[in-house]
């Protein structure tokens, strides 16, 4: 099919995000070193070589956080250990390692004019839209009642309940966060405080706007309700800053201006007893709550310290449920008898909308006190300009050290769609630390994991090329995790621990960052015990860590049909084999690395335990009857060794009958996805995959026919690696052509322009990485090539300083020339259709020589082909191409300073 016009298909309620104005940067190449002193054991962890356009930020970011942990210690919430120790990091990562050549362009380039965080705010993107740091723990955004509120902010014509400040973005299942909101009011009706609406459901009609009244940036965000208020926000790293902009004629004819702040979040979630408090005089609003986490087990507890400035204030209280008082200041409210949590919370009016009420929210995990510490030490001066520009500026620096050719005849909006996707992949996971009440450490702590089954295949991936410093710190995060509770986690979010989803992917997540040299700080001793565990030790309750059936796992070389009933649900029986599998052979890659002959040997083993449930002899129909002719599918065997009957389209993209897929108790055997989907998913040997399904041509058409026939649901990220497995069938061409067909078919950049959950930015990696030309096979030193979307992609990396270069002979913007003829690596020629990490570490220039037709040549050859631990059959002979595991295969260990590890 032609490429599609985004002119034509862009949405009619298409709000656009504009980066508003900003100084440019300096184009000097002269650059101050910067460190965060006393703050790191490793001396490396914090360095950052910023530029000079960039160190009064900097300062002026680090000058609110000691002020920050100055009022912490007068204030006696922390002792100078865990959480002063690392809260600088904060400051850090927030202005992200900066020691990159294109945080100035001469031509005055700005990555933030390119990002449109409404993309997905509509149709189940479920992002977050709204203002936040990298990485950041404050997330304001107004949020509507919309049933796919998973972010907060929809653009689906749903009215506005609330403005909050935690969230987490693009995931499914139950609204997760969205604690403490504030709803305004130019007044109430009549001045009388008990004819406001208090309650979500009913203040909501008074939540309405319009699409084109929408403003969101990367660290601002703006609303203007038909009501007449506007409503701005802003953040810093645990503190959220609102101006609210009443309408002429506010506070006339002796009406107050009405500000309330509630105790609920958004999906109702609120436990036993929540308390709030109002300061007669300066009328801070201060409390905290118990709530529910979205996707897991437990609960937490959040607090939250709100300040304002502006109007004079005229009176404050307390109410409950329709009903508020300025006699109390102060409540503690439970849950009502019926089970529901009574709305409460407190209010302030003010005398006047002379100018605008800003509000200061500080939140924690920790304390009232700590939010308060937080907010007076992060924004001391309610100045909402500066702060915006901060967080623009820490934007702009993750962004920056990834550059592309913006001429050529490209389209603005695929570049638009590119640099979104990027900036989504660094709002989740979120920087905890210093706000980890669980257990005391001085290593960092990252949360809202949400959830590592569908981020470990390349948004993680892609964080380890753009942000290597911020990714050891998440993996420090995961291996202290294990220490204090014994686990690997496979999923987080606000503290608790989130549900399973086959597999222990934190290993996959591990060993990537392990073979490509991330190294700061991590002790990998530790990290390598702790995924032995994942493969040797099952859990009693393996719901939310660990794997479940690793007796029979390793007796009978898979897990019997209904094995795995131990508790509510995963009574997916075909599911963990391709994960188990691959969790095993990632295990091998790190084993040998390190050495460890025995545990690289007994894991390599082990991750072919796939084939022991791939029947030869299972068929598949379409839902309208016709055999798919293809045979040979994963499926369940029970204990007697015979096979169970699912068919191979259960789950599938075109299931019609309506079965649970999911984590339910009546769920088939299969996770979101068929057997047709995870038949593919053998990364490690794709080789004998290749000869089991009849050769490269007919592993070439049953891939076709997967994507062709809307099999494969590209809105889910199993199938992600498919798109780009035409490479090992030596056919990297029709990688290339795929990649075109989904981008920017499914994936644009509109509001409805994702075709499911962002998942924490894991769609966004699948564009960043598609449409710069290298998409990874995630925990292996493997990118695939295939011609980025532009003529050409330079990405500086920030801990090397070295700059990789992609560049496009022959570019079309048209995209009728998208294969690859020829190539070179540094001036050489280059055949293989992949390439290793050293290529960003030491920064290697590819040029891609492009045609219209595909090449018969080109990566096509067995010895072109990426690694595989089983052979390459039925290429113009036979032959053992690149082979995986053994002692004289490649030794995946990447240094980032000793490049010489990385050998064959």
């Amino acid at each position: 099919m032609g490429f599609v016009n985004l002119d034509y298909c862009r949405s009619a309620y298409r709000v656009r995000a504009f980066a508003g104005s900003s100084s440019q940067l300096s184009t000097k190449d002269s650059r101050r070193g910067s460190r965060c002193p006393g703050v790191l054991p490793q001396r490396q962890a914090c360095y950052s070589q910023l530029p000079s356009t960039y160190f009064p930020i900097t300062s002026l970011l680090r000058d609110f956080e000691q002020e920050r942990l100055v009022h912490l210690r007068k204030s006696k919430v922390i002792e100078f250990t865990m959480a002063t120790r690392w809260a600088p990091v904060l400051v850090c990562l927030a202005v992200g390692a900066l020691g990159d050549t294109n945080a100035a362009r001469a031509d005055g380039f700005d990555p933030l004019q390119y990002v449109d965080v409404l993309i997905g705010s509509i149709n189940g993107g479920n992002v977050f839209p709204g203002a936040s740091l990298p990485y950041g723990m404050a997330k304001a955004v107004a949020d509507t009642n919309s049933s796919s509120n998973q972010g907060g902010f929809t653009l689906d014509d749903s009215p506005v309940q609330g403005f909050s400040v935690l969230h987490d973005s693009g995931t499914g299942g139950q609204p997760s966060l969205g604690n403490f909101p504030f709803f305004v009011y130019p007044s109430c009706p009549g001045d009388d405080i008990n004819r406001c609406d208090f309650p979500q459901k009913t203040r909501v009609k008074h939540g309405a706007f319009k699409p084109e009244n929408v403003k969101a940036q990367p660290g601002y965000f703006s609303i203007l309700l038909d009501m007449g208020v506007q409503a701005e926000m802003t953040t810093t790293q645990h503190t959220a800053l609102f101006r609210f902009t009443l309408p002429n004629g506010t506070g006339a004819n002796g009406t107050y201006p009405f500000v309330m702040q509630d105790l609920s979040d958004l999906s109702n979630t609120r436990q036993d007893n929540g308390t709030v408090s109002v300061d007669a005089q300066t009328g801070r609003i201060s409390g905290g709550a118990r709530f529910n986490p979205s996707f897991g087990i437990g609960t937490y507890q959040a607090y939250f310290c709100t300040d304002f400035s502006g109007p004079a204030i005229q009176d404050n209280g307390i109410f409950v449920n329709s009903r508020a008082t300025t006699e109390a200041k102060d409540l503690t409210i439970s849950r009502s008898i019926n089970g529901y949590p009574l709305p409460g919370g407190a209010f302030v009016r003010f005398r006047d909308a002379s100018s605008p009420i800003l509000a200061r929210t500080g939140v924690s995990f920790i304390s009232t006190e700590q939010a308060c510490a937080n907010a007076e030490a992060e924004i001391p001066d309610f100045n909402f300009d500066t702060v915006t520009k901060a967080a623009k500026d820490a934007w702009r620096a993750k962004l920056s050290p990834i550059t592309v050719s913006t001429g050529g005849g490209v389209q603005q909006d695929l570049i638009t769609n590119f640099y979104s996707g990027i900036y989504r992949t660094m709002v989740n996971p979120q920087n905890y630390t210093g706000e980890n009440p669980m257990y005391k450490s001085s290593e960092p702590y990252f949360d809202s994991f949400y959830c590592l089954w569908d981020s470990f295949r390349s948004q993680i991936p892609f964080l380890v090329i753009l942000d290597p410093v911020a990714v050891a710190q998440m993996i420090r995060s995961l291996i202290d995790t294990y220490r204090h509770e014994g686990w690997l986690p496979d999923c987080k979010m606000s503290l608790c621990r989130g549900y399973t989803q086959g597999g222990s992917n934190a290993d996959n997540v591990l060993v990537d960052a392990y073979l490509k040299g991330i190294s700061d700080g991590i002790d990998w001793n530790v990290g390598y015990q702790a995924v032995v565990k994942d493969a040797e030790v099952e859990p009693y309750d393996w719901a939310t860590h660990g794997r479940g059936g690793l007796d029979s796992w390793k007796a009978l070389g898979y897990i019997p049909g209904l094995g795995l009933q131990r508790i509510w649900y995963h009574d997916e029986i075909n599911f963990p084999y391709s994960q188990y599998s691959y969790n095993d052979f990632c295990i091998s890659l790190m084993a040998n690395a390190m050495n460890n002959t025995a545990d690289q040997e007994k894991y390599l083993s082990s991750s072919e335990n796939w084939k022991n449930v791939l029947y030869p002899e299972q068929t598949s129909f379409l839902p309208s009857g016709p055999n798919t002719g293809f045979k040979g599918f994963f499926q369940a065997k029970y204990l007697n060794r015979t096979w169970a009957s699912q068919d191979p389209l259960t789950c599938s993209n075109i299931d019609t009958s309506g079965v649970a897929c999911s984590l339910q108790n009546t769920g088939r055997e299969t996770f979101e996805d068929s057997t047709w989907e995870y038949g593919f998913f053998v990364p490690q040997n794709q080789g004998d995959l290749i000869t089991i399904y009849g050769g490269p041509n007919e592993f070439v058409r049953r891939l076709d026919y997967l994507h062709d026939q809307n099999i494969t649901n590209i809105g889910n990220e199993p199938s992600f690696l498919t798109v780009f497995q035409y490479h090992y069938a030596g056919r990297p061409g029709k990688s290339a052509a795929r990649s075109h067909f989904y981008i920017p078919r499914q994936f644009n950049p509109t509001p409805g322009g994702l075709p499911g959950n962002d998942d924490s930015g894991a769609m966004g990696s699948f564009v960043a990485f598609s449409m710069m030309g290298l998409f990874p096979n995630p925990g292996q030193n493997v990118y695939l090539i295939t011609p980025p979307f532009f003529e050409s992609v330079n990405l500086t990396h920030p801990t090397t300083g070295k700059t990789a270069t992609i560049r496009n002979v022959n570019f079309d913007p048209n995209y009728g020339a998208i294969y690859i003829q020829s190539a070179t690596l540094n001036g050489e020629p280059y055949t293989k259709n992949w390439i290793d990490h050293s290529f960003f570490l030491e920064g290697k220039e590819l040029v891609l020589t492009l045609g219209r037709n595909e090449s018969t040549t080109w990566g096509t050859a067995v010895k072109d082909l990426p690694p595989s631990t089983g052979k390459y059959v039925g290429f113009n002979g036979t032959f053992s191409g690149q082979r995986l595991g053994g002692r004289s295969a490649l030794k995946y260990r990447v240094d980032s300073w000793k490049m010489n590890n990385f050998v064959h």
